[in-house]
Formats: C-alpha cells, sequence, structure tokens
C-alpha cells in the first residue's frame, strides 16, 4: 500500500481544512494546516506592534522571522493538533476577524512564505500527509500524488465565513465578511510571491452546491483508488 501526500488547494473559506481534517482521519494521516501558519505569523506581527492600521513593518518582521517558533501539538480532546506559536497556544486567537484581514498581506512576503515553506517540506518527508493551503500543489509538493483544487461562489463562501464567525464575534456583518472574502481573493491571486492558482494536474471541485459529506465521500474515493 503506497503512501502518498494530497495537496488541497483553493479559495478561502471553501472547506479546505474540514475536508482535509476529515480525509487525514479516515485515512490514518496526518493533517498539516498550513492556513494555520501563516495566520500564526500574522498575529505575532500584530502583538509585536509592526502590523497595525493596516501598515506591515516589514523589516521588523523580517528581522525577527528566526526568533519565531510555530509548531503543531496533538489535542486529544479534540483528535487535532493546536496550533502554537512561540509555546502559547493560539488556535482560536488566528481565527479572528482581524487576523484575517491582514494575514494576505503577511503571505506575500518572500521571507515568511520562504521560512514557511521549509518548515513544511520537512513535515512532508515521510508523507502520509494532507496539506491545505494556497499553493501547495503547486510551490510546497508539486510532486503530490493528488492534487484538489477547491471553489465557489464568493457569496456563498462569505456566508459560510459569517455563520462560523458569529458565535464568537460580536458586531460583524455578512457585508464585511463577503468584502473580506472578495479582498483575499484579488490579493492571493495577484501577489508576486507564490499567488493562488491551479495546478495544471489538479482536480477542480466547485462545491457551491455540495455537501460537505459529499464532498468527502467524493475525494475520499479518489484517494483509496490511488493508496489502493
Amino acid at each position: 500500500m503506497p503512501d502518498i501526500i494530497i495537496a488541497i488547494d483553493g479559495h478561502s473559506s471553501t472547506g479546505k481544512s474540514t475536508l482535509a481534517k476529515r480525509l487525514a482521519n479516515a485515512l490514518g494521516y496526518v493533517f498539516i494546516d498550513t492556513g494555520a501558519m501563516y495566520r500564526a505569523v500574522t498575529l505575532y506581527a500584530i502583538q509585536q506592534g509592526f502590523l497595525k492600521d493596516n501598515i506591515l513593518d516589514k523589516k521588523k518582521l523580517i528581522t525577527t522571522l528566526p526568533d519565531l517558533e510555530l509548531k503543531f501539538v496533538f489535542n486529544p480532546e479534540k483528535g487535532l493538533a493546536d496550533m502554537y506559536l512561540n509555546g502559547q497556544n493560539v488556535s482560536d486567537e488566528i481565527r479572528n476577524l482581524t487576523v484575517s484581514q491582514q494575514v494576505s498581506q503577511v503571505a506575500t512576503l518572500a521571507e515568511v512564505r520562504k521560512k514557511l515553506v521549509s518548515l513544511q517540506h520537512e513535515m512532508g518527508k515521510q508523507k502520509r500527509i494532507v496539506m491545505d493551503g494556497r499553493d501547495i500543489g503547486t510551490v510546497v509538493f508539486p510532486e503530490a500524488e493528488l492534487k484538489i483544487f477547491m471553489t465557489a461562489a464568493p457569496e456563498i463562501r462569505a456566508q459560510r465565513r459569517f455563520d462560523e464567525m458569529r458565535a464568537t464575534t460580536r458586531n460583524i456583518t455578512f457585508e464585511e465578511v463577503l468584502e473580506n472574502v472578495k479582498h483575499r481573493d484579488l490579493i492571493d491571486s495577484t501577489r508576486e510571491e507564490s499567488p493562488l492558482r491551479q495546478a495544471p494536474d489538479a482536480i477542480v471541485i466547485d462545491n457551491s452546491n455540495l455537501t460537505k459529506d459529499e464532498q468527502f465521500d467524493l475525494v475520499l474515493g479518489m484517494a483509496r483508488a490511488l493508496i489502493r
């Protein structure tokens, strides 16, 4: 039974992480949430005062990158790994709207991407991983045996994100979330460093009208066909 790497790329709020987690659990693979890594760096920049009022002090952030420690620690209660930033569990903090609005700006920095891609390469050396992000199938693991590219209409993605955030974020409107989704799409697809794009051999899944279970069953079948 061969071991493989599953790369899941696509637009924001398409359920990449949800799908990746379920696949990893079903296959006995390790799930690596690369988006959480970029969000953690963004949170760090905010905490240190390098990112304030939408202005990023790139030089200060780049200078401190060698001292930045990121790691995933398995949480037995969740059955998943939590994101740790310099020894602190920041899994909840990195999901707030402030981080969401700023993460694309941080992710465009070549130095940040170089550091995180290096960490991701180390994590994938033994294969048996499911990794999701924006450039997994094109930059991080272009040799991945199964590549999925996920998309959905912006309004549908915004509604999903809005429903998710209402439980923890007050005074948030659907219009704000929709604007954030569209803004992230623009930045992700036009940035100079590793822009969001579909790998030539990726399988495109538009899940606008798919349930989570339908999508999961579809991709799980693809993975099992390769692993047999």
